[in-house]
C-alpha cells in the first residue's frame, strides 16, 4: 500500500482541556533513556544491518548524516535552535556511530533536552505577546515571512529569534483575520494553540525521545522504514485494519500542520469530492453547529482522535487546499463519519458512449479503487470470497454481453494492495507468462507469473493511471505495457516499488523494507514509476506527491529482463497516435483548462514568501480567486455554458456517481480522451495490419 514512512508516528498522551491549559515558565524536566532503550537500539541496528534491502556502513560519514537528520526532524524550520547550539553539537558528528553500536543514547537525549528548552522559551514568548491581545500587531507594514527556512542559516541572537517569532505571530494572526475572526477570537485561538503545544512538551516521555531518534536513524535506510513503540504499534494495527469509524484518510505531520497523504477509496472523505492528497487540515469541528477548534501544532494522534467518532455523526474540517496559489486560503468540508465497506471499495463498471469518426462506439470502463481480497473468507473455504480479480472477471463478462468495442481499466488514485491480486489480474489479459520480479537484499530474484492459459478479455485495452496510482497498480500497468497488451494513458505514477514487512522486537516493532519490485522488462517501478505511452495533464505537484518527493527514497535501477512475448502493441504507430491526441486536445475546453491550471500553479511553485501586510495579502487572495473564476468561465464560454458569478456555484452543478461522489469535468474529460485514444489505436492497428498484408 502507498505509505509515507512517518504517517502514523503515534505516542498517545492523555487528553486535557485546552480551555484550562495555562502557560508554564518552569524549565521542562530533562529526559533520560530507559534501560530497555539501550537494548532496543542495538536490536534495531542489528535488524537493519541483517535484513534491510539497503546495505549501509555505520561509520563517521553516516554519523554526520544522522546528526543533521535528527536536527532536521526536531527543528525543520530552523526556528528553535541557535547557531551556538549547533556549534556545541558539532563534536558529535563523528561520535554517534560509535554510540549506536553500544546502544548509548546520552548524546541523543542531550540534543533533545536542549530542543525542549528552546521550544519552551519560544512558546512562552508567543503566549506573553498574546496575553494583552493583538492590538500591537501592525498589519499595515510592508513585511514578509519566508515560510520555508529549511536552508536558512541558524539564528545567532535572541533579538533575531524574537523578531522571527514576532513575524510568525503576525502571519498566524493575519491568516485568522482574513478568515473573519475578531481580534478577541484571534487572541483566544492563538493562546489555545500555543498553550496546547506548551502542555504537549511537558507531557513528553523518554519513549517519545527514543522513537524520534530511532526514526531519524531509520530514514538513513529509506523513508518507508520506521520504528513503532509498543503503543504506536497498537495504533498502526488499528489504522491498517480500518476498523474504526472516521473519515477514511491517511494523515501525517508536516511541520505544524496535519497533511492528507491519501484518501481511502470509497471512504467518507473521498465521497465529498472536496479533499485531495497534500491538503492541510487546520481546524476541526464536531457536528453541524460545533465550534471550529484550531489544530495547528497538534500531535497527529490527538488530531486523529478529534476527527474519529461514531458512525453517522458529522465532523467539519477547515482545510488549506494544496492546489491553491493562495497558501493561506481555507475552505470548510462537511463529512459524515462511517466505516469503509469492502463492497464500496470493489471494482465497478460503466459504459462510455463516444462519437468517433461519425460513428457511435460503446466502450467498457472498469474502475478499480484498490487491489483487495477477503483473506478471511478465502481461508475459511468460502467459494464466493471477494477479490479484485474475481470481481473484474465477472464485470468483463457482463460488459461483453453489452457488446463493448474496447475496455478501459481505470486505476487513478489506486494506492495498491494485494500483490497476489495484481498478479492474477494481469492473467485475465495475457495467456501465461511472467508478471513481476521481486529482488531481496541478497540479490536473489523471484519471478511471479500467470500459469493459466485462459484469458477473460482479448480485445482492445487501455489502462488509465495518475500520480496516485501506486504499488500494485504500477505492477499491473507496467506488465500490460511490457507485453504491449494495451496502451497506458495518464500521468507518471507514484513510484513505490518497495516491499515492507513488520518485525517484532522485544520492545515495539520495526517496519522494514526488505525487497524491491521490478518489471519483466528489468526496469524497477521504484522512484520512477510507470511512464504512460500517452501523457495527460496532471494537477498533482510531483515535488509534493510521489516517491521521488520522499527524502532518502531508494533509487530507480534495473535487473535482467525476463523473456516474455509481446503483442502487436502501439510501437509501430505511437507517433501518429500521439499526434492525433495532441491535435484533439489542443482545442478541447477541458484540456485547455487543465493546461492553464498546471502552468498557473507552476508559476509560483517556489514562492514561499508570505506577505504580512493585510492589504497585500487580501489583494493576492482576491487576485487568485478571480483568476480561478475567470479560468472556469473561459472554459464555460467554449462549451457554450452560462458564466459563473462565484466559484461556489460550480459545486452545485457537478454530477455524482452511484456512490455519491462528485464527478469533475476534468476526470470525465481524461476518461473520454482515453477512450478516443483507444479507438485511435484500433483504427491504426487495422490500417497497419492491412498495409502489412499488402
Amino acid at each position: 500500500m502507498l505509505n509515507r514512512i512517518h504517517i502514523l508516528l503515534y505516542t498517545l498522551i492523555l487528553s486535557f482541556s485546552l480551555q484550562t491549559a495555562v502557560a508554564s515558565t518552569a524549565t521542562p524536566v530533562e529526559l533520560e533513556p530507559e534501560p530497555v532503550h539501550k537494548q532496543t537500539m542495538i536490536e534495531i541496528l542489528d535488524s537493519l544491518n541483517r535484513e534491510h534491502y539497503k546495505d549501509i556502513d555505520i561509520d563517521d560519514r553516516f554519523s554526520g548524516w544522522l546528526l543533521d537528520q535528527y536536527l532536521e526532524d526536531l527543528d525543520p524550520s530552523r526556528s528553535y535552535f541557535y547557531a551556538s547550539d549547533i556549534a556545541e553539537f558539532e563534536p558529535l558528528r563523528t561520535r554517534l556511530d560509535d554510540s549506536l553500536r553500544t546502544g548509548d543514547l546520552e548524546d541523543a537525549y542531550i540534543i533533545f533536552n536542549r530542543y525542549q528548552e528552546r521550544v519552551h522559551e519560544r512558546l512562552n514568548f508567543m503566549i506573553g505577546q498574546l496575553e494583552d491581545g493583538i492590538d500591537d500587531l501592525n498589519f499595515d507594514v510592508d513585511e514578509t515571512l519566508d515560510s520555508d527556512r529549511s536552508e536558512a542559516p541558524w539564528v545567532d541572537t535572541r533579538e533575531q529569534m524574537d523578531a522571527l517569532w514576532h513575524k510568525r505571530l503576525k502571519s498566524a494572526a493575519l491568516s485568522l483575520k482574513l478568515a473573519d475572526q475578531t481580534p478577541e477570537q484571534i487572541t483566544e485561538t492563538l493562546l489555545k494553540r500555543y498553550r496546547y503545544q506548551l502542555h504537549r512538551t511537558e507531557q513528553l516521555k523518554s519513549e517519545d525521545v527514543f522513537q524520534t531518534y530511532a526514526n531519524a536513524l531509520s530514514k538513513g535506510y529509506d523513508p518507508h522504514t520506521q520504528y513503532f513503540s509498543p503503543r504506536s504499534s497498537e495504533n498502526f494495527q488499528i489504522n491498517m485494519s480500518l476498523s474504526l469509524e472516521g473519515i477514511g484518510a491517511v494523515l501525517q505531520n508536516d511541520d505544524e500542520y496535519t497533511k492528507i497523504v491519501r484518501l481511502v477509496p470509497a471512504g467518507p472523505a473521498e465521497k465529498t469530492g472536496q479533499l485531495k492528497a497534500a491538503d492541510k487540515i487546520v481546524a476541526v469541528a464536531q457536528g453541524d453547529d460545533g465550534e471550529m477548534v484550531d489544530i495547528i501544532g497538534w500531535r497527529l494522534d490527538d488530531v486523529v482522535d478529534k476527527i474519529r467518532g461514531p458512525a453517522d455523526t458529522v465532523v467539519r474540517l477547515q482545510v488549506m487546499p494544496a492546489d491553491s496559489k493562495d497558501r493561506q486560503k481555507r475552505k470548510e468540508v462537511r463529512i459524515v463519519r462511517s466505516k469503509v465497506k469492502l463492497e464500496e471499495q470493489a471494482a465497478h463498471k460503466r459504459i462510455l458512449d463516444l462519437d468517433y469518426k461519425g460513428e457511435k462506439y460503446r466502450l467498457g470502463v472498469i474502475e478499480i479503487p484498490a487491489f483487495y481480497i477477503d483473506f478471511a473468507a478465502l481461508q475459511s473455504g468460502d467459494p464466493n470470497y471477494k477479490s479484485t480479480t474475481r470481481d473484474v472477471e465477472r464485470l468483463i463478462q457482463e460488459l461483453l454481453k453489452e457488446d463493448i468495442q474496447g475496455l478501459v481499466i481505470d486505476l487513478r488514485d489506486n494506492g495498491g494492495g494485494s500483490l497476489r491480486e495484481a498478479n492474477e489480474l494481469i492473467g485475465l489479459f495475457i495467456s501465461r507468462g511472467p508478471t513481476v520480479q521481486i529482488r531481496d537484499p541478497n540479490g536473489r530474484i523471484d519471478i511471479l507469473g500467470d500459469f493459466d492459459a485462459g484469458v477473460a478479455y482479448n480485445g482492445p485495452l487501455a489502462v488509465l493511471v495518475n500520480r496516485l496510482s501506486a504499488s500494485a497498480s504500477e505492477i499491473f500497468a507496467g506488465a500490460i505495457q511490457d507485453y504491449r497488451r494495451g496502451i497506458i494513458v495518464g500521468s507518471q505514477t507514484f513510484g513505490k516499488g518497495t516491499v515492507q514487512s513488520l518485525h517484532s522486537l522485544r520492545h515495539g516493532q520495526l517496519k522494514m523494507t526488505h525487497a524491491k519490485f521490478y518489471r519483466i522488462s528489468g526496469d524497477s517501478t521504484q522512484n520512477k514509476g510507470v511512464v504512460p505511452d500517452i501523457l495527460l495533464p496532471s494537477l498533482y505537484n510531483e515535488l509534493d506527491i510521489g516517491e521521488s518527493a520522499l527524502e532518502g527514497a531508494l533509487p530507480w535501477d534495473q535487473v535482467r529482463a525476463v523473456r516474455h512475448g509481446k503483442f502487436l502493441g502501439v510501437d509501430n504507430f505511437i507517433d501518429e497516435l500521439t499526434a492525433r491526441h495532441q491535435k484533439r486536445v489542443a482545442s478541447d475546453p477541458d484540456f485547455m483548462f487543465m493546461r492553464e491550471q498546471v502552468e498557473h500553479l507552476k508559476e509560483d511553485n517556489d514562492d514561499n514568501i508570505i506577505p504580512l501586510s493585510e492589504k497585500t495579502l487580501r489583494e493576492e487572495r482576491d487576485k487568485a480567486d478571480q483568476w480561478q473564476l475567470d479560468a472556469q468561465n473561459r472554459r464555460r464560454a467554449l462549451k457554450q455554458q452560462p458564466p459563473l458569478k462565484a466559484l461556489t456555484e460550480l459545486d452545485d452543478e457537478l454530477r455524482k456517481d452511484e456512490q455519491g461522489r462528485p464527478i469533475s469535468p476534468e476526470s470525465e474529460a481524461q476518461l473520454a480522451e482515453t477512450g478516443r485514444i483507444l479507438l485511435d489505436m484500433v483504427d491504426l492497428s487495422l490500417s497497419y495490419s492491412t498495409t502489412a498484408k499488402q
